[in-house]
């Protein structure tokens, strides 16, 4: 094979309006398709490729030290990376922490996800947040040959995230135990041996943070595939439910999440949490409406105001949809709202112990100024035996 020149481009990302950017290739070699959207975290982009709610996502990094820390094992948030391609500023340099156990490149490569460095991420950012998140193509060839045209059409044909039910993609295939904990220094993640509560978690793309944050919280978890009925949640005598993240349009999950909800929610001592796609579910069972953003939440740096405290919270979020916060039936109250747009980030139903956010309390990247969420819903357990 021919040396290509190191100044002949090895990746392209071609937008649907038939914007193109040429950079240079790694991980894995091909062509994707998928929505475009991006982020502002400066940590955690292992975490970030690996959260299912990133699913049908191409993930453009705004931070421009991508792949500096390597990656490992124990910030996997499931068992590959979910997100379809990465798009970067700098290509990734050789790693320099003590956790790593491989490169960036190395790792997409062996998991089949395309990236693309050199592109110029502000303004492409800038042209996501004028236009809305895009339909995109990403191509890596060693070779640097590609077919431009064609590669804008698959862009094009791309039938988008709306009225797509991913959560059936990502979610476990059958139930299982967890007990591990949060990280802790020094030997990792410990086990959770003296719980408190039984939840059952339902399964839209759950992070592992998440569940790792509800067995610090006391809680013996059992987590059940996104389409379990209420009988099967119900059959297991929970302490309290809780409804995980995902990708997708939250309508489409709805149409099998919905129902059993409702069942779920005629027990009305029964403490439910729920958090992003979880979050978003609770309100299309209790009434409410979603919509499409026009280029959505992605970062670890979104102050949200408590409006039942008054405090503001810098949290981590991930989502393309969110609740219409007009929509909310009456007994339902708006607790949280970003301050980024003023979309509705949580709710809680008056006088019973049901509550979610539109936020990620677990970070994994972010802050953790949120994790009291956890802490409240033990404590609605506590309440509820007690009572």
């Amino acid at each position: 094979m021919a040396q290509v020149p190191s100044n002949t481009p090895t990746a392209c990302l071609a937008l649907a309006d038939g914007t193109v950017f040429y950079g240079r290739g790694f991980g894995a070699t091909g062509e994707t398709t998928a929505e475009l959207c991006f982020n502002t975290a400066m940590t955690g982009y292992q975490e970030i490729m690996t959260d299912p709610s990133y699913a049908g996502q191409i993930v453009t990094f705004t931070f421009p030290h991508i792949g500096n820390t390597g990656v490992n094992a124990e910030d996997d948030e499931t068992g590959d990376p979910v997100a379809a391609g990465m798009v970067v500023k700098w290509d990734p340099t050789e790693p320099s922490s003590w956790r790593s156990t491989s490169n960036l490149s190395d790792w997409l490569a062996s998991r089949n996800r395309i990236a693309i460095g050199g592109v110029d991420t502000r303004r492409l950012t800038r042209a996501i947040r004028a236009q809305g998140a895009p339909h995109a193509a990403l191509a890596h060839d060693p070779e640097g040959k590609f077919d431009v045209a064609a590669l804008v059409e698959k862009a094009r044909a791309f039938a988008g995230l709306e009225g797509l039910d991913l959560a059936k993609d990502v979610t476990c295939a059958q139930s299982y135990q967890w007990n591990e904990m949060r990280w802790a220094w020094p030997d990792g993640y410990p086990k959770q041996e003296n719980p408190r509560h039984k939840v059952v978690a339902v399964d839209f793309g759950a992070k592992r943070n998440i569940l790792r944050c509800l067995a610090s919280a006391g809680c013996d978890v059992t987590v059940l595939p996104a389409t379990a009925t209420a009988e099967e949640v119900l059959a297991h005598n929970p302490d309290g439910v809780f409804l995980s993240n995902g990708p997708g349009d939250p309508a489409a999950t709805g149409e099998y999440a919905v129902p059993m909800i409702q069942k779920v929610l005629e027990n009305k001592d029964l403490p439910v949490f729920g958090i992003c796609l979880g979050h978003q579910m609770l309100a299309l069972a209790l009434g409410a409406t979603t919509i499409k953003m026009n280029h959505g939440h992605h970062g670890a740096n979104h102050p949200v105001k408590d409006h039942e405290t008054g405090k503001v919270e810098i949290t981590s979020m991930n989502h393309g949809f969110a609740v219409d916060g007009q929509s909310l039936p009456k007994g339902v109250k708006e607790t949280h709202t970003s301050l980024f747009d003023g979309s509705n980030c949580g709710i809680r139903i008056e006088d019973r112990p049901v509550y979610s956010v539109q936020h990620h309390p677990e970070a994994s990247p972010g802050p953790q100024d949120s994790f009291y969420l956890f802490e409240r819903f033990s404590a609605f357990m506590d309440e509820a035996k007690s009572a």
